[in-house]
């Protein structure tokens, strides 16, 4: 990817509720956890997808011994009936699967607003397991930093450098 994507647990200044905070480059987003379980979701689904298109234009030229541009054809009408993945939340980047007609390699590309990035399906995964830590994370922490709120020697600034520290140890 062009830079690095950095999510990590907060609570919304707002709602007070549990939130995931996106950093990429100059993009900054606040988003819920369904929206980042969402985007976990999706992106384990364009690992699998661009990794299964591959193989089928492989296969559509080894053994069907179909040219590419007909093989790629073929790909596109097979995706278009693919039932996208559902659920809770929606996701908070662009997430593509692309099968490389001239490299032969799958890949994930990832974008939100001016950022955008390319990843092979393992990275993909690796980066839906992050989200889906940050996400369960993030429900976990919202607890914790009431249960702190609620100790009369903590204050708001005692629980925030809590909190701070323990990302640090993160890293």
């Amino acid at each position: 990817m062009d830079d690095t994507a950095y999510i990590r647990s907060t609570i919304d200044p707002v709602t007070r509720k549990a939130a995931c905070l996106l950093r990429w480059g100059p993009v900054e987003a606040l988003m819920t956890p369904e929206d980042t379980l969402a985007t976990a979701r999706d992106l384990a689904a364009a690992a699998a997808h661009a990794e299964t298109d591959i193989a089928l234009l492989a296969w559509c030229r080894e053994s069907l011994k179909t040219d590419p541009n007909t093989a790629g054809h073929m790909v596109l009408d097979i995706r278009a009936l693919r039932t996208p993945p559902s659920g809770p939340g929606r996701s908070a980047l662009r997430i593509e699967s692309v099968a490389g007609a001239k490299t032969g390699k799958p890949y994930v590309h990832v974008a939100r607003g001016s950022m955008k990035g390319e990843l092979s399906p393992d990275e993909a995964r690796e980066m839906a397991g992050h989200w889906t830590q940050v996400a369960v994370a993030t429900q976990i922490d919202v607890r914790l930093r009431y249960v702190l709120g609620e100790h009369p020697a903590l204050t708001q600034d005692d629980i925030e450098h809590i909190f701070g520290r323990l990302r640090a140890v993160q890293r």
